[in-house]
């Protein structure tokens, strides 16, 4: 596959400031108070969802390769996740809201999730839902795909300000998530328990992946390393990339359950092999990469956003070699992926719109 040219698009807006829940540009995220270890978990609100407003814009053609989407001005569209209709949602962190935009005709429709709201991570759970992680309202929230229905599980009252950023559905079906402010919980959609813990080394919980097997590892994106939770008792075992201070930011599992890691400071792709207990890392293509987000395929390539370099890169490890997809927008700052069978997709957080790689 070689990467695409398309006409450059316009860049909306320059870069942000983020919101409270949001990510900085260039590291980790305003401090939060920590409360004490585990604390019972709090009962499950139901917030009535305000109807959507439907707004269109013009489709762009199906195409292979790089494909840009407008969504409204202003949403700053953080992350995204494919939805099962074939539609993808997307976190509107800009304008508290989640968004659903159909790539056949460009339609957009957005739904509010509550006062205060600045949504960071978004996936579709084992029920179908989108489930998003809301640091403004330190909370998971729940959107129903069908009724767009907003269910909200705000976290215990001493944990305010957790700073909620990504989660991972486990293979038990109770949802993993991270706070940058220094936590890491799971809630049980069951039964609308929560756990919370305090993340060892202090503050930095970012990304957050599950493997086949149902281990749950994340990323300190402060503390620079990555975590494996057991998820019977909820500890904690922190393991260290060869690099110091790398930044690992977010992580990704693939089929073997290896664990692939942005790692933002030092420019590089790291991978973790528990099964051999060893590490490997590889630098990206550029003369100032800044490694991101993360993303393993179905064939087990590994995606990765790149802030330094303005691109897309697909890493290929059987021949450890890159393809370089340059963002159509300047500067886009894509903060997470997520794809489908043949797709990539991401978020130009600067420039509201969504990009895909088809291939």
């Amino acid at each position: 596959m070689r990467a695409s040219r398309i006409a450059l698009l316009p860049s909306l807006l320059a870069a942000f400031a983020i919101a409270c829940g949001g990510d900085s540009g260039d590291n980790e995220d305003t401090d939060c108070c920590i409360g004490p270890t585990s604390p019972p978990a709090a009962a499950a609100t139901v917030e009535v969802p305000t109807t959507p407003s439907p707004s269109a814009t013009p489709a762009a053609p199906r195409q292979l390769g790089l494909q840009a989407y407008k969504v409204p001005a202003g949403s700053r569209p953080h992350d995204v996740a494919p939805a099962a209709d074939g539609g993808v949602w997307y976190t509107a962190q800009g304008s508290g809201e989640l968004g659903w935009l159909d790539p056949a005709t460009g339609h957009v429709v957005e739904i509010p999730l509550g006062t205060g709201s600045a949504p960071h991570g978004v996936i579709v759970g084992p029920d179908g839902a989108a489930w998003i992680t809301d640091g403004g309202l330190n909370a998971m929230v729940r959107v129903d795909a069908v009724t767009h229905a907003v269910t909200t599980y705000r976290l215990p009252a001493n944990r305010g300000n957790a700073n909620l950023n990504t989660a991972s559905f486990d293979n038990r079906g109770r949802v993993w998530f991270t706070g940058q402010a220094g936590i890491y919980g799971v809630l049980d959609p069951a039964n609308g328990n929560m756990q919370v813990w305090d993340a060892p080394n202090g503050r930095g919980p970012y990304g957050i992946t599950t493997t086949p097997a149902g281990e749950v590892y994340y990323a300190s994106l402060a503390g620079s390393h990555i975590a494996r939770i057991n998820v019977e008792t909820g500890e904690a075992t922190v393991l260290r990339p060869p690099t110091a201070g790398q930044g690992a930011r977010r992580v990704w599992t693939d089929s073997q359950g290896r664990i692939w890691v942005a790692e933002w400071n030092a420019g590089q792709v790291g991978m973790h092999d528990a099964s051999a207990n060893a590490w490997k890392e590889w630098k990206l293509p550029g003369s100032s990469p800044m490694a991101y987000a993360v993303y393993v395929d179905e064939a087990d390539k590994v995606w990765l956003t790149d802030f330094g370099g303005n691109a897309i890169h697909r890493f290929d490890p059987a021949t450890e070699t890159f393809e370089t997809h340059q963002l159509p927008s300047r500067p886009g700052n894509v903060r997470q992926l997520l794809g489908r069978d043949g797709e990539v997709w991401g978020a130009e957080s600067a420039a509201d719109q969504l990009v895909v790689i088809r291939f």
